[in-house]
């Protein structure tokens, strides 16, 4: 982005540009990855030619430990997603769990997903929970999912998932003066092979509103598709997700920097397989 983290600080942004060491995001312009601690062994990512990482959070129960997350900082700046209702992370409440988050490691404040939070924490409020969060932590970011005017109030960084809005959004945002930084979520493909596009993004996209009301009563969501509903997961994984050769992704990245995303957070949906081949 244009603003330089003042977290960790880039420690492989020289090693990525050696032609032996940049990965496929860096070489499709993709700026940041994304990890999910319940898919991918977070010890195999201090491999990783990023420069980024963002840790998703899946629960408690799969939060990355103090020591994992000293060893991701030591080869790249790290920010870790906190949902500001959830227990320990609850910037008004119990924040044991953030406590344990080392110092020099960013936050990506996001309200919180029903299924990592229980009914009595999915029942607080968010606002001023995402603005003592802002306060403990200026550079952090904000998701923007479901709460969007809030994020936007905060001045941080927005965060948002990748639609098939999303650039005419961020050119509006820029058109009336917005220059804050926007930074994008996509799960990433680097493949044009229509199956493996499914078996890696159909679940996700099938999820998304739009798209859910336009898949037919019965479908199936992975490389098994037919008919109607694996026109809808196609093309919506195109809306929802990066998707296809590395020409094609580039060219998608470069729209969307142009649109005036400041960064793209690629998440692997394939695997970190693909990024360390």
């Amino acid at each position: 982005m244009n603003t330089p983290d003042t977290t960790t600080p880039d420690s492989t942004s020289q090693r990525t540009t050696s032609d032996d060491t940049v990965g496929p995001f860096p070489r499709v312009g993709i700026d940041a990855v994304a990890l999910k601690p319940a898919a991918v062994d977070l010890a195999r990512a201090t491999d990783l030619p990023a420069s980024t990482l963002v840790v998703d959070y899946e629960g408690r129960e799969t939060f990355p430990d103090t020591d994992t997350l000293r060893a991701l900082a030591e080869t790249a700046t790290v920010r870790v997603t906190t949902p500001v209702r959830a227990d320990g992370l609850d910037p008004l409440g119990d924040d044991s769990l953030a406590a344990s988050i080392p110092e020099g490691i960013g936050r990506v404040l996001v309200a919180g997903h029903g299924a990592y939070l229980s009914e009595a924490e999915s029942q607080r409020a968010i606002a001023p929970r995402l603005g003592k969060g802002r306060k403990q932590h200026p550079d952090a970011w904000v998701g923007t999912e479901g709460v969007e005017r809030v994020a936007l109030a905060t001045g941080a960084t927005q965060f948002e998932l990748l639609s098939r809005s999303t650039e005419r959004d961020v050119r509006a945002l820029r058109a009336a003066g917005f220059d804050g930084e926007i930074a994008v979520y996509a799960p990433t493909v680097l493949s044009d092979d229509e199956d493996e596009i499914l078996d890696a993004v159909g679940a996700y996209t099938a999820r998304r509103g739009p798209v859910r009301r336009a898949l037919p009563d019965e479908y199936e969501t992975d490389a098994s598709a037919t008919g109607r509903a694996r026109e809808v997961l196609l093309a919506a994984s195109k809306d929802f997700a990066i998707v296809g050769d590395e020409a094609t992704v580039r060219d998608r990245v470069a729209t969307l920097h142009d649109a005036g995303v400041d960064r793209v957070v690629g998440y692997p949906a394939r695997g970190l397989d693909e990024l360390l081949d």
